[in-house]
């Protein structure tokens, strides 16, 4: 593919009504743009936006779901994105230039796009559309070609479009911008957009597939901020005005993981020596006055990235950087840029949860990618669970058991992980929706703990590695982000063990309730059988310890009888390694409720 965009800058004049305000357009944009006006109100603002505004509309608002039969025709191969950050009036001014190879003959684009930010010029293949060709009345904009273009064209989409974009209520819950501000009083932006989707900021496809192949951001920012996003690197320009527009380039981003983050951040960096022969670039942007807390932070990135390439593989993005930057919300999994809010907070397990959970997005959600919202427990319930895996690497299993049990006390149960149709970010996030919501952290996690034990540790990580990479020996240069599934999932776990587990995943991922393992002691005897939803076949073994020796106890049929001494001291399942059910769990969530 053409590379979008260029580093070579030429100043582009936007009119605002009256007034001229320059920003810096790669010199691509400026034959495909002549003769179009470029109008976009920012006079009359009476006040800023407050948090929730403007509302957006229910297509915005959903994200993933069945793809539009327009949208399936089209490959999206690139986006070339300027954006113009404008504190003052909190708006947004933009650019995109977008191309797209038709899969079968095409005769509209149909974009999604936040309709609080137009547009307000279009240009194909660089002639300038009436505004009669296009519409977007919902959030989903709708272009009429010049023509019908045949499978195998490339179509160029030139999109001006911007306004007051949509502030979030409570980032990262609730996406949209946030306009915050450094303890001195300067600016700190950030956007989120995992849950409404890619086009509260800019023109995309709005579903996990709708990635494009190359993405090149422009940011244009006031003069002594800096402006860190995806992917790497291209330099600085400065325009007349002083102010800097800073350049970056990704490969195969998520489509929710661009991310414009602003502030007068510094930096620290060092290069990461891969133990498969690669050397990655790391980065913490913070802000300044924690420098010594983001030296303790930054000390973490080296072995927890040496922890996921020990036991899942290459670091995904090692061509482009490992990247966080601090934020004015929580965290986000934004590829090679990920966002950190936890505000440095000490833990028992001597690690920092929330930067371990994000960067394991890049392994589980930004290089494995849930091609259906509904099969997310694979970014989520993997995200969870490296966690108390690192524990566990990094001090043993004290440390593992301690976190697990604490997850274990969060599940919930209500519904199925899975629902087996297409399904949108809010059926899965929103248990008002019918959504397992938090579930897919929690019994997702739970659920490879389990699995993890029942295959053993070396097939579980080639399972993983597999999942993640579509093969066994990923190498730096020899694999690139992908798509996966629950199915996908199952026939990995399948190739790598020989055996069918269907079982398995019916129980935990496609039922709500959990198997129930029933215990009954008669003199000498230990009659176990499992209860399970349904009916539903479940040969899982379990542990017993008789007084001091632990025997495994297959069960093939689902039940098991096994002797013990009269008196003796008997404990199922001592170490906790199979997810079932627990009245206790039960009692206390109802004991939570409770005090609500």
């Amino acid at each position: 593919m053409d590379t979008p965009g260029a580093p070579n800058r030429d100043a582009f004049v936007f009119l605002y009504g009256k007034r001229e305000r320059s920003i810096n357009l790669p010199r691509l944009f400026v034959p495909l743009l002549v003769g179009i006006s470029l109008t976009v109100a920012t006079a009359g603002i009476a006040s800023l936006p407050k948090k929730g505004e403007p509302p957006l509309t229910a297509q915005t608002q959903r994200s993933g779901g069945q793809v539009d039969p327009d949208q399936a025709k089209l490959q999206f191969d690139a986006a070339d994105l300027s954006f113009e950050v404008l504190p003052d009036t909190e708006q947004l001014k933009a650019v995109a230039v977008e191309s797209f190879t038709p899969k079968a003959p095409a005769d509209k684009l149909v974009i999604d796009l936040d309709k609080n930010l137009g547009p307000s010029a279009i240009a194909i293949d660089g002639q300038k559309l009436p505004a009669s060709a296009w519409s977007n009345p919902d959030g989903r904009l709708t272009i009429k070609l010049p023509r019908t273009y045949a499978a195998g064209e490339r179509i160029t989409a030139t999109i001006a479009y911007g306004g007051v974009p949509h502030v979030a209520v409570n980032a990262p819950w609730d996406d949209g911008v946030v306009w915050s501000k450094t303890k001195d009083g300067r600016l700190w932006f950030a956007t989120t957009s995992e849950g409404y989707g890619c086009d509260i900021l800019w023109p995309c496809f709005d579903f996990p597939e709708g990635e494009p192949g190359k993405v090149a951001l422009h940011i244009t920012i006031p003069k002594g901020l800096k402006a860190p996003s995806n992917g790497v690197f291209k330099g600085v320009d400065t325009g007349a005005d002083g102010r800097e527009t800073w350049n970056w380039e990704i490969k195969h981003p998520n489509t929710y993981a661009i991310a414009l983050n602003v502030a007068p951040y510094e930096v620290i960096s060092a290069d990461y020596k891969s133990r498969f022969g690669n050397t990655i670039p790391m980065f913490y942007w913070y802000l300044p006055g924690e420098e010594e807390q983001a030296k303790k932070l930054f000390a973490e990135f080296a072995p927890t990235l040496d922890f996921f390439e020990s036991n899942v593989g290459p670091y995904p993005f090692g061509d482009e950087k490992v990247g966080v930057v601090e934020t004015p919300h929580l965290g986000m999994e934004h590829q090679t840029i990920n966002a950190y809010g936890n505000a440095y907070k000490k833990a028992p397990e001597g690690f920092d949860w929330l930067f371990q959970h994000e960067f394991s997005h890049e392994w589980f959600g930004n290089q494995v990618t849930a091609a259906n919202w509904d099969d997310y427990w694979i970014h989520e319930g993997y995200g969870e669970y490296m966690q108390p895996a690192y524990g566990l690497w990094r001090e043993g299993y004290a440390r593992y058991a301690t976190m697990l049990d604490d997850q274990r006390n969060k599940i919930i149960n209500a519904v199925p992980i899975t629902r087996g149709r297409w399904i949108t970010e809010e059926e899965v996030y929103e248990t008002s929706k019918g959504g397992p919501g938090s579930d897919i952290y929690y019994k997702g996690a739970w659920m490879l703990h389990t699995l993890r034990w029942l295959i053993g540790d070396k097939q579980f990580w080639d399972v993983t590695r597999l999942e993640v990479y579509g093969r066994p020996d990923p190498k730096p240069g020899n694999f690139t982000p992908r798509f996966g599934s629950t199915r996908d999932y199952e026939d990995n776990v399948r190739k790598v063990t020989g055996k069918n587990l269907d079982w398995f995943f019916d129980i935990y991922l496609r039922k709500a309730d959990l198997p129930e393992l029933v215990e009954a002691r008669s003199g000498d005897k230990l009659n176990l059988f499992w209860l399970t939803p349904d009916k539903l076949p479940f040969p899982m073994p379990i542990e017993v310890l008789v007084d001091d020796k632990l025997m495994k106890v297959d069960m093939p049929d689902g039940t098991a009888t096994i002797d013990v001494p009269a008196g003796a001291h008997v404990v199922v399942d001592p170490y906790a390694r199979v997810l079932k059910r627990s009245r206790a769990v039960e009692d206390y969530r109802a004991g939570l409720k409770l005090k609500q």
